[in-house]
């Protein structure tokens, strides 16, 4: 069996049964599988150094060898809070108008990339299959083949893609997806950012796609693929029964006093529809004030990308919205929105979701949000919850029966959250079974096996990249 090398912008290796926030679902699946196949971790050490020296920081937890690196001041600002989170993360979530277009930036992306292709080039063995994740490492591959690595490469995009005339505000956008055309596979969340991809490639670059999403620019040949990103449901049924999820449960319980409790998990982050959330929340008081007393929204929103001013403005701008909302309504007993900005560990936030009676999960736009097959695995089969999700949300595809709704629309949060909080037993453990199902079966193992089967070759004869020429040799400024 061949070894596999992951390549990260961050490690994020899992620790022996922990529920402790690090023990994300991912990092289970990508660690079940390189302890299967004996590979390696690799990524940033998220640690800054004055000089960057190349030099590995190797270590081996619970089975999975890590590999780290540091990284210089000027790298960290211009590769990841400048590039990749000024320019790509609000580019390929739609909002080309928050997007910082600064030639330093792409100087840097370029940069880091280039380093940390290098300093993982000692690691690579001739038969490792190496495995690329995220936006932050887009050209990485491309780094790679310029060294002479000939492996089969796969790279996966974890966020959407953007349609093909928001992705031409980019400035050398062309260049930055030649060096995509670098790898083995490319793989999406959905079906709607793979054709948007394809439709780039064929309007921009003259390529061609056919029906098995094998792309053809020139002499290069690529397969693309869907492969939406699960959970580990199975982790759940652990998760639930531990101290910390127990306690969970009783504490909101205990202070919810028999009143319904509506959750909503996310990062402060503008793609996630906070505002737009705490604005249909207000609204349905408005419009249903004999829910007022009876309800509460319990909003967890840990900060997100500190160094960028764009989350400082969201915080202060939701600070503002809750405080107005609880001044509005609250009375002396009853606080109509308790807004948490801290982070809880996985069993914790298991006993939060399993005591709600509804998730409402909207965010403007996602890759896919795993935060609604979280809920819908934590729920009591007997008693479960609703899920309300947005339906620009990747995972709407999949959960068609939670209540899907337009996270800009006021009047459609209103009208949902009225539905979910009266919704009977029975329609409730109906749609429940459903969405379980394909929670249960779509998790984050199928996901991690159809991938790799595919970048190993065994879902198509047509997979291997005919000709690598060096591209990319300007930055991407």
């Amino acid at each position: 069996m061949s070894r596999l090398i992951i390549m990260s912008n961050r490690v994020s290796a899992p620790k022996a049964r922990s529920g402790g926030a690090s023990q994300g679902g991912l990092a289970v699946a990508l660690g079940a599988a390189l302890a299967e196949s004996g590979g390696v971790w690799f990524g940033w050490s998220g640690e800054v150094t004055d000089k960057f020296t190349g030099r590995m920081n190797i270590s081996r937890e619970a089975g999975i060898t890590t590999a780290t690196v540091d990284l210089e001041p000027q790298d960290i600002d211009e590769y990841y809070n400048g590039y990749a989170n000024r320019t790509l993360w609000p580019l390929f979530h739609y909002r080309v108008d928050l997007a910082e277009f600064d030639r330093n930036f792409g100087a840097g992306y370029e940069r880091v990339n280039q380093r940390l292709a290098s300093t993982a080039l000692p690691l690579i063995e001739p038969d490792d299959l190496i495995w690329v994740q995220d936006y932050h490492l887009l050209p990485l591959g491309d780094q790679l083949r310029q060294m002479g690595v000939v492996n089969r490469i796969g790279f996966f995009l974890h966020t959407p893609w953007p349609p093909h005339r928001l992705m031409t505000a980019l400035p050398y956008h062309r260049r930055l997806v030649e060096s995509m055309l670098a790898y083995d596979l490319i793989g999406f969340q959905t079906e709607d950012w793979l054709e948007s991809f394809h439709h780039y490639v064929e309007c921009e670059m003259d390529g061609t796609v056919d029906a098995d999403g094998i792309v053809t620019v020139s002499d290069r040949v690529v397969l693309t693929g869907a492969f939406p990103i699960g959970i580990d449901a199975a982790e759940f049924d652990d998760l639930i029964t531990r101290a910390d999820a127990i306690e969970a449960q009783r504490t909101i319980r205990d202070s919810a006093n028999g009143r319904k409790v509506i959750i909503g998990v996310d990062r402060l982050d503008y793609t996630k529809g906070l505002i737009h959330r705490f604005e249909g929340y207000g609204h349905f008081l408005e419009e249903h004030p004999d829910w007022q007393h009876r309800a509460f929204l319990l909003q967890i929103a840990p900060p997100s990308r500190g160094e960028v001013h764009t989350y400082e403005m969201i915080r202060s701008e939701l600070d503002g919205l809750s405080g107005r909302i609880n001044g509005q309504f609250a009375h002396v007993d009853w606080v109509p929105i308790r807004y948490v900005n801290q982070s809880y560990p996985r069993a914790g936030l298991a006993g939060l979701y399993r005591s709600s009676d509804v998730a409402l999960i909207t965010p403007l736009i996602d890759g896919m949000n795993l935060v609604a097959k979280e809920y819908v695995a934590a729920q009591d089969p007997d008693d479960p919850g609703v899920l309300i999700l947005s339906k620009f949300a990747g995972a709407a595809l999949q959960m068609t029966e939670a209540l899907l709704v337009n996270p800009y629309s006021k009047d459609a949060i209103s009208d949902a959250l009225a539905t979910a909080l009266a919704m009977p037993l029975d329609e409730r453990q109906r749609r429940w079974r459903a969405l379980m199902a394909g929670v249960s079966n779509d998790n984050v193992h199928r996901w991690r096996e159809d991938f790799l089967a595919a970048l190993a070759g065994k879902e198509s004869p047509r997979t291997m990249i005919v000709k690598h020429p060096l591209i990319g040799k300007h930055s991407l400024d």
